[in-house]
């Protein structure tokens, strides 16, 4: 069953929606997830999945992916018979972003009202500071496929995440700079928990390889909600840096322009998954030809973005679509091992189910059930490519996937680093 609460939605979300396909499997039938080996309370109500994700705001064009990754993770379960004989179902609600954390607030309310179990989000690290003690307090899990902030690593026993902390991208993108050949390097950072934890890994990072931060030192971050940044731009260009780091949300549609009338050579600039998004549309053709971006997560697999194309045919962006994906399956497996769908029930068997004790590697929610249901431990290898869960609940190996612009301003997967999780 698909639910969408909040009155908040994007246009495009609709058709995800829409389009994913309810119970395949009767709750009478006993087949995959009927049986359990691990600690729990037995609770015998269905799996009840909420989602805090971006519909509105400055991040809403993360939104798609990840419903779509819920959704297909959704569907896949009941296909395979659902979760302790009862078919999953999912609400969606809308997460916005940090300047409207209203939006946010009333969505958790909604669907801790409707008794979800897990939720998955939220996208944005400042949103989940803000909601995160209301969700774990409740003791409903909350899962984030794309939270990075090094504030949140062990924030709560009821918080996970399948996105890695930003020591890991923040390392990877350091490690392209000045693998580069980069010496001087100018951050425009937005004040947000999301883009100072980023750039204190940054600035170690390049450091640590000789390189020198010209701009962007702690007190020279600029003010997200501002409505020029042309003053920023001036201050980093009077560095002469060559390279720029650009760590913002919608705020770079109006850097990039403020940039090129400063005279600033683009191809030198670097981005990461908040902003390394499709500017086709937005600049002139050529505008970010040669410039840079690191999401965090293996490169979806064609195979995987077609699955994902069949949830929601309007997808254009696939990022952290299979850590949504992975997130939901975790969730499901978590209550098949404990034996039960509540909250306390998933938290205890998390990580066990993501191999952080060891056991025989399965990749599909069918497969994993088939070896629980035997017995057996198992490590689920999903399509993220991250580690099991460690001590803080954060993966303990994640990809970071680089990519380049081309002269259609938009970004091209070009490799994928892998980085362990300190």
């Amino acid at each position: 069953m698909i639910r969408t609460t909040h009155a908040l939605q994007a246009a495009g979300l609709a058709g995800a929606v829409a389009l994913v396909l309810t119970a395949c499997s009767s709750s009478d039938d006993a087949g995959a997830g009927g049986s359990s080996s691990g600690s729990g309370s037995g609770d015998g109500s269905p799996l009840i999945v909420g989602t805090l994700l971006p519909q509105t705001g400055t991040l809403a064009y993360l939104g798609p992916p990840e419903v779509a990754g819920v959704n297909l993770a959704v569907q896949e379960i009941n296909e395979a018979g659902g979760v302790l004989g009862s078919d999953v179902e999912v609400v969606h609600a809308d997460s916005s972003d940090a300047d409207h954390a209203e939006v946010a607030t009333q969505s958790v309310t909604d669907l801790l009202s409707q008794d979800v179990q897990v939720i998955i989000g939220a996208a944005s690290s400042s949103v989940t500071l803000n909601v995160v003690d209301d969700i774990t307090g409740a003791e409903v899990v909350q899962i984030s496929p794309a939270n990075t902030a090094t504030s949140l690593s062990g924030y709560s026993d009821y918080y996970f995440r399948t996105a890695p902390p930003d020591t890991v991208q923040g390392a990877a993108l350091g490690n392209l700079i000045t693998g580069d050949g980069k010496a001087n390097v100018g951050i425009l950072v937005f004040n947000d928990d999301y883009g100072t934890s980023l750039r204190d890994v940054v600035k170690s990072t390049v450091e640590d390889a000789g390189a020198t931060v010209v701009y962007g030192n702690p007190g020279e971050e600029f003010d997200p909600a501002a409505s020029s940044f042309a003053t920023d731009v001036t201050a980093l260009m009077a560095t002469n840096p060559d390279a720029i780091v650009i760590l913002a949300f919608e705020q770079t549609k109006q850097i990039i322009p403020e940039l090129v009338a400063a005279g600033a050579d683009l191809s030198t600039v670097y981005m990461v998954d908040g902003n390394t998004a499709d500017y086709s549309a937005d600049f002139d053709p050529g505008t970010l030809e040669g410039a840079q971006g690191t999401i965090p997560g293996a490169f979806p697999s064609d195979e995987f973005q077609a699955r994902l194309q069949e949830v929601d045919p309007n997808l254009t962006d696939y990022a952290y679509g299979p850590e949504s994906y992975d997130a939901t399956i975790l969730a499901a497996l978590a209550a098949v091992k404990g034996g039960g769908t509540d909250g306390p029930t998933i938290q205890a068997n998390l990580a066990a189910v993501s191999g952080a004790d060891g056991g025989e590697e399965c990749s599909t929610y069918a497969d994993c059930v088939e070896l629980l249901d035997a017995g057996d431990d198992i490590r689920y290898v999903g399509q993220a490519g991250i580690g099991p869960f460690n001590e803080d609940n954060d993966p303990s190996s994640a990809f970071i996937g680089v990519y380049q612009y081309g002269a259609d301003n938009k970004n091209v997967w070009v490799k994928a680093v892998e980085g362990a999780v300190d």
